[in-house]
């Protein structure tokens, strides 16, 4: 079981997509509440889509408890360059060297910049919650961002990027109806702690974005819209076998 600070906007689809796949979720906002789960879930998902005022205390302290501990945790940037505080904690998280670090490509570029890694921009190019940037452009931040954490990184896109800075993957797939929903990224990066909690970070993430983009693919072919893309998704979610998300495709290249 994972341990979810969420994005509060898409906390509830978050939830089921963990569910989904075969996992559980307990999302938690206090400190206290966060170490508990941090030192007892196979894995945390820290996402900073919405802030709260206590996050900033919640969420660096929960980052150490992982550090200190050697404990797997996934990192979503979300929206990284809007307001202070945001800044502040994910500057202080590349000290803590998350496991996993998922998000869009102006993401991916946005934090290597703010960590003065490789590939990276000082000035995002983050609109809002949505990417601006090609996956490709961020292949080198992406890169940067793995090597440095010894993890994994995954961009989204409409080719997803997934490497641990020796090998980079591209997973095909996904629908256009991820655009139109609400938590399409938050979720795929709760669904990641999931598989985390049992693969190392690579398989973990190449894993999640596989089946995504299987899921998404398929739901597209059975909706007629968003409202019915977003419940057709989770049942492919649910549906999936190991099988079917091995033959979705997906090619790799070293670094």
């Amino acid at each position: 079981m994972p341990g979810p600070i969420t994005n509060t906007v898409t906390i509830n689809f978050v939830a089921n997509a963990q569910l989904a796949v075969g996992g559980s979720a307990a999302m938690v906002y206090l400190p206290d509440e966060g170490e508990l789960l941090a030192k007892s879930a196979g894995a945390t998902y820290i996402n900073v889509g919405t802030l709260l005022p206590i996050y900033e205390q919640t969420l660096p302290h929960v980052a150490k408890v992982l550090c200190d501990m050697k404990k797997t945790w996934v990192l979503d940037p979300v929206a990284i360059g809007i307001g202070s505080l945001r800044t502040q904690l994910l500057k202080q998280f590349k000290e803590y060297k998350p496991s996993v670090i998922r998000g869009n490509a102006s993401e991916i570029i946005a934090l290597a910049g703010l960590w003065g890694l490789d590939g990276g921009a000082v000035v995002s190019q983050v609109r809002g919650f949505d990417s601006t940037d090609s996956v490709n452009a961020a292949k080198a931040a992406a890169v940067a961002l793995a090597k440095w954490t010894g993890g994994a990184v995954a961009a989204s896109g409409e080719v997803d990027l997934i490497t641990d800075g020796s090998i980079v993957a591209h997973s095909h797939g996904g629908s256009h109806f991820m655009e139109k929903i609400t938590g399409a990224g938050c979720s795929l990066g709760g669904v990641v702690a999931i598989y985390a909690t049992a693969a190392c970070p690579l398989i973990a993430a190449l894993t999640a974005s596989s089946i995504y983009n299987l899921a998404g693919k398929r739901a597209e072919n059975k909706a007629d819209g968003p409202a019915s893309f977003q419940t057709q998704f989770l049942d492919e979610l649910y549906k999936a076998t190991p099988a079917d998300i091995a033959e979705n495709p997906f090619e790799i290249e070293e670094v």
